[in-house]
C-alpha cells in the first residue's frame, strides 16, 4: 500500500470490534517505535507508554468496577459493574500514553502535550499498516487520579490515551470527513 493510501484510508475501529489476535511482541515493538518518530522539540520526550498486559487489565477492571459501583451506588446494576470490569480487556493489546509535561521549560506546555498526541496517532497509523485496527480513547478513567495512582503516575501527570489495538471483527463504518474548502483557506497578507 503506498503511504498516502495508508493514511487516507486509515479508520478509527471500536474496542468492541477488535479480537484476538493481536500484534506479536515484534509487531507490537514496531508499533511503538513507529509511535515515537514524532517531533519533539528540545529531545526532552514528554510523553511514556505502557503496554499493560492481561493480568494489568484484570486488575486495572476491578479498579474500574470498584469506582463505578462507589460513584453510582445503587443505581449501579450488576450488567454496568461488569461492564467497567472488563473495559481494559476488550482487545488483545491495551496500551496507556501518559504526557509528562515538564514545567516551568524552555519548550511551551502545548508543544510537549501536542507531541504526545502526535504519537497516538503515529501508534495507530503504524497498527494499520501492519493490518491491525486500533481505537484511541481517554474515557473516564484517564481522569481519575485513583487510577493515575494505580498505574504508577501522580495525579498531575495526564493520560492523553488508552489505545485498544487487536484485528477487526468487521470493516469499519465509512466516516464523512469534512470538505476541504470547509477547513482550508489561504492567507495571503493583512488586507489592505
Amino acid at each position: 500500500m503506498e503511504a498516502i493510501d495508508l493514511l487516507t484510508t486509515r479508520r478509527s475501529v471500536l474496542a468492541r470490534q477488535l479480537a484476538e489476535p493481536g500484534p506479536s511482541q515484534d509487531a507490537l515493538n514496531r508499533i511503538l517505535e513507529a509511535g515515537m518518530r514524532v517531533p519533539d522539540h528540545g529531545k526532552i520526550g514528554p510523553w511514556r507508554i505502557q503496554v499493560i498486559n492481561k493480568a494489568g487489565q484484570a486488575a486495572l477492571g476491578d479498579l474500574y468496577a470498584k469506582l463505578y459501583q462507589e460513584e453510582h451506588g445503587e443505581r449501579a446494576n450488576a450488567k454496568m459493574v461488569e461492564f467497567e470490569r472488563e473495559r481494559p480487556a476488550r482487545t488483545p493489546v491495551l496500551l496507556v500514553v501518559t504526557a509528562r509535561v515538564e514545567a516551568p521549560h524552555t519548550i511551551p506546555e502545548l508543544e510537549q502535550r501536542l507531541s504526545g498526541g502526535a504519537l497516538c496517532m503515529n501508534i495507530l497509523n503504524a497498527a494499520h499498516a501492519l493490518g491491525f485496527g486500533a481505537q484511541w480513547l481517554t474515557e473516564w478513567p484517564a481522569f481519575n487520579d485513583e487510577v493515575k495512582t494505580m498505574l504508577g503516575h501522580a495525579p498531575s501527570v495526564d493520560i492523553i490515551g488508552f489505545i485498544y489495538i487487536g484485528t477487526p471483527t468487521q470493516e469499519p463504518k465509512p466516516r464523512d470527513r469534512p470538505a476541504l474548502e470547509t477547513v482550508v483557506s489561504e492567507w495571503s497578507g493583512p488586507a489592505a
